[in-house]
């Protein structure tokens, strides 16, 4: 698998693998587009911004594997955003399966937000 997506450089450009680059750009933008469409419920700012979003990998048979964190380990919506994600990024054509791993190494912090995120929720 290649990594094209991670939240620890939001808009990482997308790196070398075999699908043909200017694919590659698509599905990488249009994955953080459907990533960007996933709100948590509680909380008024998409789960990109927020940096749920630890690592998106695209293999080159089109399968994404997402890794992502919650605000807590007892997030209310615990439940649900893991199959939203899987929802989302299922969407973006030309995708052939996703699987959405949930993780807690590291533990989220309002460090990983968006200036945006953070703007919304006026944290500064």
């Amino acid at each position: 698998m290649t990594d094209n997506v991670a939240n620890d450089t939001p808009n990482a450009p997308a790196i070398s693998s075999g699908i043909p680059e200017a694919e590659l750009t698509r599905l990488t933008d249009e994955i953080v587009g459907a990533l960007k469409s996933v709100y948590d419920p509680e909380i008024p700012v998409d789960i990109y911004e927020l940096g749920l979003i630890y690592k998106v990998d695209i293999a080159d048979d089109r399968t994404v594997a997402v890794e992502m964190t919650l605000t807590t380990p007892n997030c209310p919506s615990a439940a649900e955003l893991p199959g939203m994600v899987e929802s989302a990024v299922a969407a973006v054509p030309g995708i052939a399966d996703v699987k959405v791993d949930i993780t807690f190494d590291p533990p989220w912090d309002q460090g990983r937000m968006s200036e945006e995120a953070r703007a919304t929720l006026n944290l500064w």
